[in-house]
């Protein structure tokens, strides 16, 4: 939205000279009890304050008059938008509900009612006051944009979107409805349409540097990321720390190849951000795409320095080491990990995976056994599973996973290959044969490495018999 990052600033209307000046000649208006005959320029003194934020000011401004004049509507609903400016927001409906009494057609007592409502948590009072200003002016452009950021926020998109619509097709200039139509057409997924919006506001804010932050974003879940970079490169020339478009910079940089432009960009979002764990973890990820595996598990062990929690930094690192050669590194790090995580695939794989390359056979078919009770159908899982068992010598567990293999791809002509070794371990000859046969005629190649592999064979009765039948 909005002012997710803040608005840019806006140059105030007046000196504060200028409004301080006003509001001592309207204190002795109030004092000298000569009023009634300067009531535009009190008014106009009054919502001076408004703009300018002078609440306090105001309201003892306005406490003062309403003691005389108590029943002015324009004072109750004017005293209302001090009270929401001062976030006094029960004050403020209180002040609001006396000038929509006694002026029940003011709209902007229903506009100012429908903020203080939805401050207090009353939905249904805002959106009811906010329905009844639009019945009273139904091309009141202000009430149907509070009405579409009122559905916004509760992700009714669709209807905000209608009303956003409808503000800015009576302003087409109203640029703050353009910026809120991108944001909610993301949220859709309607992204073209997004795109316009936010380029539609752009013409009126050409200054906005976080329309041109969300365009990116747009972009970049669009996968157009050289439009996307060039979006945050404009969002960074008007704010140069606004880290969170350095971040997607090198998001967008990344993903053109651009890794040292990629390296750049972090390394500025870090600068301005080092408590985000988000960026070091990507900033580590980015060292990796250019093979700098040291400076990537600092940049890891950042991010797990200020997030304990964080699963995927301690997976990352435990690649990391791994790389290195650091096994028990590795191994401790993706620990930690499942520890995290307990159902995390990605984790006990690398686990599994690293034990098996370690030596820790025993160790390396537990994990794999833990891995298929997540996923059972994992062919993949299964063969290294029957690989290992076969490796440890547990010739009955690796025929059962190879039986699980072929169960799971059929065509898969390693798999009866490797039952069939097994088998004639165990001199199961029949199955050995029989396996043999699926192997074969699913890739021929395999009666080559069968040759190399069992050269005794390959002259026997029993093999010739075989060759004969195939």
């Amino acid at each position: 939205m909005l002012d997710e990052f803040g608005k840019d600033n806006i140059p105030s209307s007046y000196s504060d000279d200028e409004l301080f000046e006003r509001i001592e000649i309207v204190k002795k208006y109030i004092d000298s009890g000569d009023i009634f005959f300067h009531m535009d320029y009190i008014e106009e003194t009054l919502q001076m304050c408004v703009e300018e934020d002078e609440s306090e000011e105001g309201i003892n401004i306005v406490d003062n008059l309403v003691d005389i004049i108590g029943y002015n509507s324009e004072l109750w609903q004017i005293k209302g938008a001090f009270h929401n400016n001062n976030f006094e927001f029960d004050e403020a409906l209180e002040s609001l509900n006396k000038a929509f009494a006694l002026n029940p057609g003011d709209v902007e007592t229903l506009l100012n009612k429908s903020i203080a409502e939805d401050n207090l948590g009353f939905y249904n009072e805002a959106v009811e006051s906010l329905n009844q200003a639009i019945s009273i002016e139904p091309a009141n452009e202000e009430a149907l944009y509070s009405l579409g950021m009122l559905l916004q926020k509760r992700d009714n998109y669709l209807d905000a979107i209608k009303n956003f619509e409808k503000a800015v097709a009576i302003d087409k200039s109203y640029s703050e409805a353009w910026y809120e139509l991108g944001y909610c057409y993301e949220a859709i997924d309607k992204f073209d349409s997004a795109i316009k919006s936010y380029d539609k506001f752009l013409e009126f804010e050409p200054y906005s540097s976080t329309a041109y932050y969300n365009k990116g974003i747009v972009l970049i879940r669009m996968g157009n990321f050289e439009k996307a970079a060039s979006s945050f490169e404009l969002s960074l020339a008007i704010k140069e720390d606004f880290s969170s478009s350095w971040f997607n910079l090198g998001v967008a940089y990344s993903n053109l190849k651009r890794h040292h432009d990629a390296l750049n960009a972090m390394r500025k979002a870090a600068d301005l951000d080092p408590a985000d764990e988000a960026i070091w973890f990507t900033l580590g990820q980015v060292n990796e795409d250019i093979d700098s595996i040291d400076p990537a598990i600092k940049c890891y062990e950042n991010a797990i320095n200020l997030d304990s929690n964080f699963y995927e930094a301690f997976l990352a690192r435990g690649y990391c080491y791994e790389l290195t050669g650091k096994s028990l590194l590795a191994l401790k790090d993706f620990n930690s990990a499942i520890t995290l995580t307990e159902n995390s695939i990605d984790a006990w794989e690398a686990k599994a995976n690293l034990e098996y390359e370690m030596g820790e056979v025993e160790d390396s078919i537990k994990s794999y056994k833990k891995l298929l009770e997540l996923e059972p159908n994992n062919f993949s899982i299964w063969y290294k599973l029957a690989e290992t068992n076969i490796e440890a010598g547990n010739w009955i567990g690796g025929i059962d996973a190879y039986k699980q293999c072929i169960k799971l791809k059929p065509e898969s002509a390693d798999a009866y290959y490797g039952s069939a070794k097994a088998n004639f371990i165990l001199s199961q000859t029949k199955e050995a044969i029989e396996n043999l046969k699926s192997a074969f005629a699913l890739d021929p190649k395999i009666k080559n490495d069968f040759a190399k592999e069992y050269p005794e064979v390959k002259s026997s009765k029993l093999f010739v018999k075989l060759m004969e039948e195939e």
